[in-house]
């Protein structure tokens, strides 16, 4: 799931799109591009919405009724529920920033769209699993017994899933300190150090 890094920038590099003053009417007048468009957007608001409302459900315990559950079971529910709303929720955040700057920007286009439907429910998963990896004691960012404070399962779902690239290489380090590194990675970091080939500006750089 790759993101762009200059995202965050564009509002504050250019507030005015490319447009000129009293220019307000739509660049988009293909009738499909503004369904699609349109239909993303109330996607995302329904997830926006969705999320806060789950996790006020969890807190309120109807699970726990519904299902019967003892506080035994119900406890880790709630917690890795919060995990995975709140991870959810700073993807939709995230893919609701994205969807409006590129529109703004004339970037919109389908071949992203896959990447708009889904980023949201990766950010859930990550943060679902981030979470275990800490309550496990894998993951070392914080005590394991602090992941039993529901602000902070929230918190670090929402950074999480709005930061997930960064989480995903976080998790990389942990899964190669646990399996190892591939030969086949490991063969090509050699060879890239040991005869970096004449006139790349990586290998020049490298040398630097």
């Amino acid at each position: 799931m790759t993101r762009p890094s200059d995202s965050s920038a564009f509002g504050q590099a250019d507030p005015t799109d490319g447009r000129k003053p009293f220019e307000w009417q739509s660049k988009y007048t293909d009738p499909i591009a503004i369904k699609k468009q349109r239909s993303e957007a109330i996607y995302l608001g329904v997830l926006l919405f969705l999320m806060p409302l789950l996790m006020v459900v969890l807190w309120l315990e109807f699970p726990k009724y519904w299902f019967h559950l003892s506080d035994g079971k119900y406890i880790p529910l709630v917690k890795y529920g919060f995990a995975w709303a709140a991870g959810t929720l700073g993807g939709v955040l995230f893919d609701l920033k994205w969807l409006y700057h590129t529109v703004a920007r004339g970037l919109w286009h389908l071949d992203r769209r896959l990447w708009r439907i889904f980023t949201p429910h990766i950010s859930g998963g990550l943060s679902f699993f981030v979470l275990a990896l800490i309550s496990s004691g894998a993951l070392r960012i914080f005590d394991s017994k602090a992941t039993n404070s529901p602000a902070l399962v929230i918190g670090l779902g929402f950074l999480v899933g709005y930061f997930s690239d960064s989480a995903i290489a976080k998790l990389t380090e942990v899964a190669e300190t646990l399996f190892g590194t591939t030969r086949s990675k490991e063969k090509h970091s050699q060879r890239e150090i040991t005869s970096p080939r004449e006139g790349d500006p990586a290998a020049d750089a490298r040398e630097e």
